[in-house]
């Protein structure tokens, strides 16, 4: 082929350019292919950019559509935020006014409060002076009774002394016998130190009613071996002192009854006085042996509160026996009493029969009165009739009995 500067492109296009493979391949072949090659290109690019062109609308349309929901989402957001200022500004105009009402509920609060502790602690401060004045009172009387109680700790050291000779003991134990006997029983129902016939001393007898024998009262116990007992440091030694405890009280047993049982004198009774409880209680607790022999030989152990007992019911009978032996007189007083009672019951008799006539008189008075008002109602009804009904009436005056004036 031939161009019109007289150039021969079919020669070029069949001329070899390039072998590959052991294969040549020529210009028009490599320019084809070359075209190829481009239209392939150009395809691919064509797609790529449709693609592309469609990516990006596609892109767009969802930017768009996002731009839309993220517009949407901030108008919500926008109204969201507006509602929440409207409520934010509520809730602010709300909480100052709950904040304001809260001050001034605390301002009450606080002002209710301080008037009331103001007044607590005035009352306080009064109870507290109050209880300052009954305290400074009673550190007085503790003043008072710690004085007594020095005074009394001089008294029990004095009394310790006593008790510490045995001669003072004996004699403590008497004068307690003595103070209960003087309290129970009236003046001459007794007798202290009295001198029997056979010339022992009881330290106290009672006199019993109907002629019997008086009953004597022993108060010289035995007190040494019980504080023995108490004193004692070690057990062998306790011991010891309670077997001579027991020794003396059966000796003192022994002895009361050998001196103060005497036939048609005495009663075959005696009492031997403990003069400490916790003694009395001792003896029952832990020597049964000499209660039990003190009752084979008819002496009977008392303690203050029993020989109490004891002169309470002496002077029962004491008193019954006075008032068997005053029985007549007692009769005779009641025979004149009722002699006293038949003369009243006649008294009042005549006084209820003068009563009776009284008021019989006073009916017939009242009976009498009835009859002259009646009278005096008839005559004043008669004054104040007519002259004629006068005149017409003489006969009949003269018929109901009156008597007419002219």
């Amino acid at each position: 082929m031939e161009t019109q500067n007289g150039f021969d492109f079919t020669a070029l296009f069949a001329t070899p350019v390039f072998a590959l493979g052991g294969r040549s391949f020529t210009f028009g072949e490599a320019a084809l292919g070359a075209l190829g090659l481009l239209a392939l290109f150009a395809l691919l690019w064509t797609v790529l950019a449709w693609r592309s062109a469609k990516r990006r609308a596609a892109n767009e349309a969802a930017a768009l559509e996002r731009a839309r929901e993220a517009e949407a989402r901030m108008a919500e957001l926008v109204a969201t935020q507006n509602e929440l200022t409207g409520r934010l500004t509520a809730m602010n105009e709300n909480l100052a006014s709950r904040q304001s009402d809260l001050a001034r509920a605390v301002n009450e609060r606080l002002e209710s409060m301080t008037g009331r502790i103001g007044q607590s602690i005035t009352e306080t401060t009064k109870n507290t002076q109050e209880s300052l004045a009954r305290l400074q009172e009673r550190l007085a009387v503790i003043d008072t009774a710690q004085t007594n109680i020095t005074a009394l700790t001089g008294q029990v050291v004095e009394l310790q002394a006593i008790l510490a000779n045995k001669q003072t003991r004996g004699a403590f134990g008497e004068a307690r016998m003595q103070a209960i006997v003087e309290d129970g029983l009236p003046q001459g129902a007794y007798a202290f130190q009295p001198t029997l016939s056979n010339g022992s001393r009881p330290d106290a007898i009672i006199h019993m009613p109907n002629d019997t024998p008086p009953l004597v009262v022993d108060a010289k116990f035995p007190l040494e071996s019980y504080h023995a007992i108490r004193d004692a440091e070690t057990p062998e030694r306790a011991k010891i002192a309670a077997q001579a405890f027991r020794r003396d009280v059966e000796n003192h047993i022994k002895a009361i009854a050998s001196k103060y049982f005497i036939k048609g004198e005495t009663q075959d009774t005696a009492f031997m006085f403990v003069p400490s409880e916790s003694i009395f209680a001792e003896i029952h607790e832990k020597h049964e042996t000499l209660v039990q022999k003190a009752h084979r030989a008819r002496v009977v152990i008392v303690s203050p509160s029993l020989l109490m007992l004891s002169i309470q019911v002496i002077q029962s009978v004491l008193k019954d026996h006075r008032m068997r032996e005053q029985a007549h007189l007692i009769q005779g007083e009641v025979a004149r009493l009722m002699e006293d009672v038949g003369r009243l019951d006649d008294r009042v008799q005549k006084l209820a029969t003068h009563f009776g006539q009284a008021q019989k008189d006073v009916d017939d008075i009242l009976t009498s009165s009835g009859k002259v008002t009646k009278r005096g109602t008839k005559i004043i009804d008669l004054e104040f009739d007519d002259a004629r009904a006068v005149e017409g009436g003489k006969g009949n005056d003269q018929r109901r009995g009156l008597k007419v004036v002219e």
